[in-house]
């Protein structure tokens, strides 16, 4: 059943930020609910990783590929814990 509406998306304008916030303080006093941001929390400053660009050997990424298939996690992950185990 397809239903065909009568309403111009197409034209309709986009809701503001102070209107989005006004909608969640109202939702928040109406029903005492509080609406999650969605996506990943923010990490700490201290916790954020620095983006870089490095070349390992083929036989570390086989290993660092096979160890997180074992553990269920990111090869770059089991290479980060690695090197972090190294130093301490």
């Amino acid at each position: 059943m397809s239903q065909e509406s009568e309403f111009p998306f197409d034209r309709a304008r986009g809701v503001t930020p102070e209107e989005n916030q006004k909608f969640r303080e109202a939702i928040a006093d109406q029903f005492g609910v509080t609406l999650r941001k969605r996506g990943r929390p923010a990490k700490d400053e201290e916790e954020k990783y620095e983006p870089i660009s490095i070349r390992f050997h083929p036989k570390i990424i086989a290993w660092a590929k096979e160890e997180a298939e074992k553990r269920g996690l990111g090869y770059q992950t089991v290479i980060n814990e690695a090197l972090l185990e190294k130093i301490g």
